[in-house]
């Protein structure tokens, strides 16, 4: 009887270890994300203010470090960047329990472990997006980064009861240590990667300024129609997204009149729509193409409209939000999928971590602007007029990708050469003579 599955990166045992490192971090990061503002509110007893600063203090390394980060990731090996992004993150979470121990914890320590777990963050991700292109064959990032949004989808459904549970019977404080272990465990995975990296200095080339080769990176992604379109797109979605998720709580307590229980229950059902989406990707991109996963996928975002149209009763309300929220959340798994796998193979090697720094600054730094402008348009013109600007204005975000010639292409290219990046557009006749959906 077959015991494991034979086919694709199944077999492939160095993906195998970066997917189970991300798996036990992702499930684990879970905790501390609960955690942390849990020890603020209840152990600390810190003000409303205070709380919100410590989300602020652990986004503020994505705005502040990301670009620089690009640069270390092209100049350095991949995987020890890795390694030592987990075990600093498990070194400052251990400082917490122990802390407490002590009766030494003060909102000040969150602060601190919070913002250096940011940076250690920032690095990891760049470095973790740029490594699996030197990982795993071009034919199947499609696959690969399918497979590891499995987890992090499944550790968004699983993870907040697991950290509830965890934190209820340990306590918020000893229950960060489980997320300290697990950083341990995912860098133990890392360290048993057998495939060897190419040392990025080994050609001997002088060494540029950091403003120098931030500036290439820039650059690169601006200069580079694919990779524009795709920012483009990707940022409009993010911002108008955070401008109504900003205040969706805040509609459904005081518009429609949810519960918290009410309004977890549409989450947790909801959240079903990302394990969906990372399960069907790679089969979606092989049926139509991944030009045209990446476009239908934006499309998809019309399903929000059910946000604004539901009835202002919260009972009749529910099927609307999660219909709404599933089928967006399965989109946007899709898309993401997708256009990170176009995206690494489009890129050069020696700029991958420049190339994912820049698209994660550009990308990222609009969800804040986002909050902001759902939270000024609430307080002037209300929140339901707001969920519609909000949802209205994603839609936006097909517009990018539909334009360009990113909705051509049908399969992942192979590793393109700087000097050849364009045509990029694999099979277009093929892509042209298919109907939808075929």
């Amino acid at each position: 009887m077959r015991r494991w599955p034979q086919g694709g990166l199944w077999r492939h045992s160095d993906f195998l270890k970066l997917w189970s490192a991300e798996t036990v971090s992702q499930l684990g990061s879970q905790v501390s994300g609960l955690a942390l503002p849990l020890i603020a509110v209840i152990s600390l007893d810190v003000s409303v203010f205070k709380v919100a600063a410590l989300g602020t203090i652990e986004f503020m390394p994505f705005l502040l470090f990301t670009l620089p980060a690009g640069v270390w990731v092209d100049r350095l090996r991949r995987r020890p960047i890795l390694i030592a992004g987990d075990l600093l993150r498990a070194g400052l979470l251990v400082s917490v329990p122990v802390a407490y121990a002590f009766d030494a914890l003060t909102i000040w320590q969150l602060y601190v472990v919070g913002f250096f777990t940011g940076i250690c963050t920032v690095f990891f991700d760049v470095a973790y997006q740029s490594y699996l292109p030197s990982l795993v064959s071009r034919d199947r990032l499609v696959e690969g980064n399918s497979k590891l949004e499995v987890s992090r989808s499944a550790s968004q459904i699983g993870g907040p009861s697991f950290a509830g549970v965890l934190i209820g019977w340990l306590g918020a404080p000893v229950a960060v240590l489980v997320d300290a272990v697990s950083f341990v465990g995912s860098a133990l995975f890392l360290f048993g990667i057998r495939k060897s990296e190419t040392d990025p200095n080994a050609g001997g080339d002088e060494r540029r300024s950091m403003r120098a080769e931030m500036g290439e990176g820039l650059r690169f992604v601006l200069g580079h129609r694919y990779l524009r379109s795709i920012a483009a797109s990707t940022s409009t979605f993010n911002f108008f997204g955070s401008v109504w998720g900003a205040i969706f709580i805040v509609y459904a307590v005081r518009t429609l009149h949810m519960s918290p229980l009410l309004i977890g229950v549409v989450f947790s059902v909801a959240s079903t729509g990302f394990l969906v989406g990372a399960l069907f990707a790679n089969k979606i991109s092989e049926r139509i193409g991944v030009g045209r996963a990446i476009v239908w996928s934006t499309a998809t975002y019309v399903v929000a409209v059910l946000v604004p149209l539901a009835p202002q009763d919260k009972y009749r309300a529910i099927p609307f939000l999660v219909v709404a929220q599933l089928v967006t959340s399965a989109a946007v798994v899709i898309y993401n999928v997708n256009q990170v796998s176009l995206r690494q193979a489009l890129c050069p090697e020696r700029l991958q971590g420049r190339m994912n720094a820049v698209m994660r600054f550009l990308v990222w730094g609009t969800i804040p602007l986002g909050n902001l402008t759902g939270g000024a348009l609430a307080t002037t013109v209300g929140l339901h007029t707001t969920i519609w600007i909000g949802v209205l204005g994603s839609l936006l975000a097909a517009l990018p990708v539909f334009l360009s010639p990113v909705r051509q292409v049908q399969r992942i290219p192979e590793q393109v050469e700087e000097s050849a990046l364009e045509p990029l557009v694999l099979d277009a006749g093929a892509v042209t003579a298919e109907p939808p959906g075929v």
